[in-house]
């Protein structure tokens, strides 16, 4: 059972960690979940109240900052509300679309056609679409950094 329990968790903090970089996986969430497994498996005692706490905040943070980061790159390139609602279903489509590279092309063609869709000019909408991606490299660094966190968290918590 303990090798079920740790082999349940660390595949749950892989797909967490993941989810980072490819916005279908649940991200932080599949992370919290390995938490309630660890408690489901072991004990939920070494995981206190301040320890949900903390972690709660933390996919808080990730959720609001992932979308305020990738709104912020798209903007403070002088991007419209199309360019980046084009962004976004860039994000989601374009992985399916075009496997591999569509979660770098998706989210920049959304912008560029968000932006024309919009009026503006090919360069404007061309810059918009750079701002784009480097919102979406911001947002997914904030992931990362957050998940991991929330690991190291676990970690430190459990080994208490």
């Amino acid at each position: 059972m303990t090798i079920l329990g740790w082999t349940l968790i660390i595949a749950l903090f892989a797909v967490g960690l993941a989810g980072a970089v490819y916005p279908i996986l649940p991200g932080a969430l599949a992370i919290y979940f390995a938490f309630f497994v660890y408690g489901w498996f072991f004990s939920f005692e070494p995981l206190t109240v301040w320890f949900w706490i903390v972690q709660t905040l933390i996919v808080v943070v990730l959720f609001v900052a992932d979308y305020v980061v990738g709104a912020w790159g798209v903007k403070k390139f002088g991007g419209s509300r199309a360019s980046v609602i084009g962004s976004t279903i860039g994000l989601i489509a374009g992985p399916f679309v075009i496997p591999g590279f569509g979660l770098l092309i998706g989210p920049f063609v959304g912008a560029f056609v968000g932006e024309l869709i919009a009026g503006s000019k090919a360069d404007k909408a061309f810059k918009v679409s750079l701002g784009s991606l480097l919102g979406l490299f911001s947002s997914t660094v904030v992931k990362i950094i957050l998940q991991i966190a929330m690991v190291i968290l676990f970690f430190i918590w459990i080994g208490r």
